[in-house]
């Protein structure tokens, strides 16, 4: 317990960070009892208005909820960030480790990776949504796709100068296994790096998802995300412009939150890099 505490002793970043991520998720998880209502429900008779008593950050083109709709909105968010976060690091840390580890498998899975990069990332996932059409799985899953090769650069990159140090070279010595190798000797010490990249996919796949939502080719309309209220009233951005700031002051917040946690951890993992606050 002392151990997990000193993590976040003297790391002002780090400690904000979570602060405002573990604000946002108690959000999300209990946005039924924030004062919130149904936020896919008409009132054609209010709509676009701007906060009141009974709407506290106005209402949409619609007449729906712009808090309840920000509050649900939320979920979307952590899901698609941490869902993607895991999806590219499972199979990222695998595919860096073989790669990094075996001269035969490193130049084609490099080339396979080398091929993904070279397409603009806002492409492969529009093309994986039109073929595999809209919902929240496919969203991820493209994410996850266009997020794969640098995190498999990363992890391949910590091996190659892992497995020349001298500890590796005893371990193939004294004749231990490459999958003891990789788990015991690699990965454990490629950690610090994979983290920070993990906590990095996690706001940028927030972010791509808003971007694909207010593109129209992400989350379904009906579902209540920051994207989605972004592309809805951005028709009336001068005129009623609390139905875009709103939103993106929920999406803004959230990616400061884990761009924090991710340099946070940075100072922590790495001495090198550690700052005075």
């Amino acid at each position: 317990m002392s151990g997990f505490i000193s993590i976040f002793r003297g790391n002002t970043l780090l400690t904000l960070g979570c602060i405002l991520m573990t604000l946002i998720a108690l959000m999300a998880v209990f946005a039924p009892y924030l004062g919130t209502i149904d936020p896919t429900a008409l009132a054609p008779t209010v709509r676009a208005q701007g906060p009141s008593a009974d709407h506290w950050l106005g209402t949409d083109m619609l007449g729906r909820d712009i808090w309840s709709r920000a509050v649900y909105g939320a979920r979307v968010s952590l899901i698609v960030g941490f869902g993607v976060a895991v999806l590219s690091s499972v199979v990222g840390i695998a595919l860096g480790l073989l790669s990094g580890f075996s001269r035969l498998l490193d130049p084609i899975i490099m080339r396979v990776m080398d091929g993904i990069m070279a397409i603009p990332t806002i492409l492969i996932a529009i093309a994986l949504i039109t073929v595999a059409g809209v919902s929240l799985t496919n969203v991820m899953l493209s994410i996850a796709l266009a997020e794969l090769p640098r995190l498999v650069r990363l992890v391949r990159a910590s091996v190659l100068s892992l497995r020349e140090q001298p500890y590796v070279e005893v371990a193939v010595a004294t004749g231990s296994s490459r999958t003891r190798i990789i788990l015991r000797h690699l990965l454990p010490n490629a950690t610090a790096p994979i983290i920070v990249q993990i906590t990095y996919q996690v706001g940028v796949a927030i972010l791509f998802e808003a971007g694909l939502s207010f593109l129209g080719v992400g989350i379904p309309p009906s579902t209540p995300s920051w994207g989605n209220m972004m592309s809805e009233g951005r028709a009336l951005w001068l005129a009623k412009p609390h139905l875009v700031l709103f939103p993106a002051m929920f999406l803004t917040i959230t990616i400061l939150a884990v761009n924090m946690i991710g340099d946070g951890l940075r100072d922590t993992l790495d001495p090198r890099m550690k700052k005075r606050f």
